[in-house]
């Protein structure tokens, strides 16, 4: 078991990859077994297939930043929710390429020191262009 400080330096270091765009530094605190769940309700199972999954997203979209608005760690549970802010070119439809905001949270839980579980959740509204966009059902 991590404890409350090893799993917060963890998460520090894990934010820092994303942000620096390095995949490799992303994926290192994943657990092989990993199960993710996107916002627009993907499933993911297994490290090799995120990464590949990932790569492709991390090409096309290197222009992004994560801003941590908080994050709550259960030590017990072995479990982290991160609250964040992404920025990052907008893919929706009629504001491609604009600087879209979204927010969000990941539900991580842990075994073994990495993440085993990703939960991502996404507000149903971005902000485009000063202006409150919402996404319609087929875009979640």
């Amino acid at each position: 078991m991590l404890t409350k400080d090893e799993i917060g330096k963890a998460l520090e270091r894990w934010y820092s990859a994303w942000n620096e765009h390095d995949l490799d530094g992303v994926m290192d605190l994943f657990h092989d077994d990993v199960v993710f769940e996107s916002w627009a309700g993907g499933r993911i199972s297994g490290k090799a297939s995120l990464r590949r999954a990932w790569s492709e997203w991390f090409a096309h979209h290197g222009d992004f930043r994560f801003t941590g608005i908080e994050t709550f760690i259960d030590e017990t549970g072995q479990k982290a929710l991160f609250h964040w802010r992404l920025d990052w070119p907008s893919t929706e439809e009629g504001y491609n390429g604009e600087p879209e905001c979204r927010y969000g949270v990941d539900i991580l839980h842990f075994d073994d020191g990495k993440i085993i579980r990703k939960l991502t959740f996404s507000k149903t509204a971005v902000e485009i262009g000063g202006k409150t966009i919402r996404l319609t059902a087929d875009e979640r």
